[in-house]
This record gives C-alpha cells, sequence and structure tokens, in this order.
C-alpha cells in the first residue's frame, strides 16, 4: 500500500538539521558530547564557567573559539580529534584554572599558547603525539599543580625545561620514549611530591637526578630498563613513602637509613636480585614494606635462586 503523505514528507526531510549541543542561556557549566559533533559550538553565555567538549568528531578550533568567555575556569576538550591549536586560542580566558587534552592527536603546541594562563593549575596532555616539550609553554605557569604528558613519544626532557614550575606537585612522564634523564630534568622542582617515569627505556639515572625534588613522596620507576642505579640517588628524598622499581633489570640496590616513622611502601618485583650481603644488609636495616613479595625472587647466589628475598633476608642465616 503507499505511504501516508505525512510519513513520506518525514522521510524526505533531511536529518539531523538542528545543530547538536546548542548552548543554554544563563548555563554556567556547558556539556556536549555528541559524536557527531565537528564545530566547536558558538554563542555560549558570558557567565559559563565551565566547557566539557569531549567525545566530538572536533578536528579544529577557531582563534576565537573561547572568545566572550571571561569567567571560564575549566576547560576539558578530552578524546575528540584535535591535531594543533591556535597560539591565541587560551589568550582569552586568562582565569583558566584546569585544561584536559586528553587522547587527541596533537604533536606539538604553539610555544606561546599559555603566555596568559598565569592561573592554570591543572594541565593534561596525555595520550596525544607530542613529541618534544617546548621550554616556552611553562614559562608563565607559575599557579601550576598537576602537570599530566603521559602517553607521548617524549624521547628527552631538556634540562631546566620545568623550572619556572614552583606550585608543581605532580608530573607524570610515564609511558613515553624516554632513555635517560638530563641531571637538571628536574630542576625547580622543590615543591614536587608525585614522579611518575613508569614505563619508559630509563636505564640508568644521574646520581643527582632527584637532589631538585626533595619533597617528593610517590615515586614511580617500574617498566623500565634499569639495570644499576648509583649508590646515593635516592639520598636527598628523606620524605620518600612509595618507591615502585618492579620489572626493571636491577641486580642489587642501596637506600639510605630511614627517619622514623611509616615504613617505606617498596615494590621491587621482578628484578633479578643478587642476594648477596649488600642487598639483605639493606633490607633489614631500612625494613620496608615490601610488595608483590612472591615475585620478589634472588637470581643469583645459585643456592637461593627462585626463593623470596624476603625469605632469605629474613633467614638470618646467610653469613653476612
Amino acid at each position: 500500500p503507499p505511504l501516508p503523505p505525512l510519513l513520506l514528507v518525514l522521510l524526505v526531510l533531511p536529518l539531523g538539521r538542528a545543530t547538536p549541543c546548542s548552548p543554554q542561556p544563563n548555563v554556567t557549566h556547558f556539556v556536549c558530547t555528541e559524536p557527531t559533533l565537528s564545530t566547536f559550538p558558538s554563542g555560549l553565555p558570558p557567565t559559563t564557567s565551565a566547557i566539557s567538549v569531549e567525545f566530538t568528531a572536533l578536528t579544529v578550533l577557531s582563534p576565537s573559539a573561547l572568545a566572550g568567555l571571561p569567567q571560564l575556569q575549566e576547560l576539558h576538550l578530552s578524546s575528540n580529534h584535535l591535531t594543533s591549536l591556535p597560539e591565541t586560542l587560551l589568550h582569552p580566558v586568562p582565569t583558566l584554572r584546569v585544561l584536559d587534552l586528553t587522547n587527541n592527536l596533537l604533536a606539538d603546541l604553539p610555544a606561546t599558547i599559555f603566555t596568559n594562563s598565569h592561573q592554570l593549575q591543572h594541565l593534561v596532555l596525555r595520550e596525544n603525539r607530542l613529541r618534544a616539550l617546548r621550554p616556552a609553554w611553562f614559562q608563565h605557569l607559575l599557579q601550576l599543580h598537576w602537570l599530566d604528558l603521559a602517553a607521548n613519544t617524549l624521547a628527552e626532557v631538556p634540562p631546566e625545561v620545568f623550572q619556572p614550575l614552583r606550585s608543581l606537585r605532580s608530573l607524570d612522564l610515564s609511558h613515553n620514549l624516554l632513555v635517560s634523564l638530563a641531571p637538571a630534568a628536574l630542576a625547580g622542582l622543590r615543591g614536587l611530591e608525585r614522579l611518575d617515569l613508569a614505563g619508559n627505556r630509563l636505564v640508568t639515572l644521574p646520581p643527582a637526578t632527584f637532589a631538585p625534588a626533595p619533597a617528593l613522596r610517590l615515586l614511580f620507576l617500574q617498566d623500565n630498563e634499569l639495570r644499576v642505579l648509583p649508590g646515593d640517588i635516592f639520598v636527598p628524598l628523606g620524605h620518600l613513602s612509595v618507591l615502585d622499581l618492579a620489572r626493571n633489570h636491577l641486580q642489587t640496590l642501596e637506600l639510605p637509613p630511614r627517619p622514623p616513622g611509616p615504613a617505606l611502601d617498596l615494590d621491587i618485583s621482578g628484578n633479578p636480585w643478587v642476594c648477596g650481603c649488600r642487598l639483605l644488609g639493606w633490607l633489614r636495616e631500612v625494613a620496608p614494606q615490601l610488595g608483590a613479595t612472591r615475585d620478589t625472587l634472588c637470581a643469583n647466589p645459585p643456592r637461593y635462586r627462585g626463593q623470596e628475598v624476603a625469605a632469605v633476608s629474613q633467614a638470618g642465616d646467610t653469613g653476612c
């Protein structure tokens, strides 16, 4: 039977003519997760303080995308398809405190993109394609507390690149392509409390690597290629509470004596430990809280091969 006239008209009309995620007046938080969105929404009220445009088809932003939003404090642009950002994008929003660009396609950022971002506290650039760090990005970020650069393709950290970040508390450089760190890579980070270098290709570290960051409490170095660490490398870290060295190629390790207080939370599993007097001695002296003890095994000498390091250390008949 023939279709009714009204239904025929509905079928012929093009779908999706209405713009997805149209802004509403007097709304301070704008959220859009429309997969088909390809143009950044315009006409947002000047009172807007937070924008979330995530999981969309957005590939570009115009230089004036944030114009007329003087109260904007949070900008969440994760899981889009952004390949670049305009140099002046953030200049109209000097009150911005949070910027999340997780999971885009950014291989670089303009040198002066953060020139006006003096109040930025939280910057997330993880899961992009960044190949190098530009010192100019960080020149004006004196209030930055949290910097996440994980899961990019960074092969080096230029000396003193983070020098201006005197307020930084957390730095995530995990899952990049770092083979080594320059001695002054952490220069200026006196307030840093959390550092994640897991999942890189680090073979060793300079003796003074952590000297510029004496406030470190949480240090993650698991899943690297570490074969040897300088004897005094952890001496500056008097506040260290968590140290993860799992799944490297370490055979021995030295840690400085602990101040009175809670035991160090230590994971050294998945390394080929030489259970000699040196290792066993500092284990007794430092008395850390060992994690994953079943996977923390002696590789040598032959009489201890395959035995748990903790058990050998506690046995007391090692002849040391």
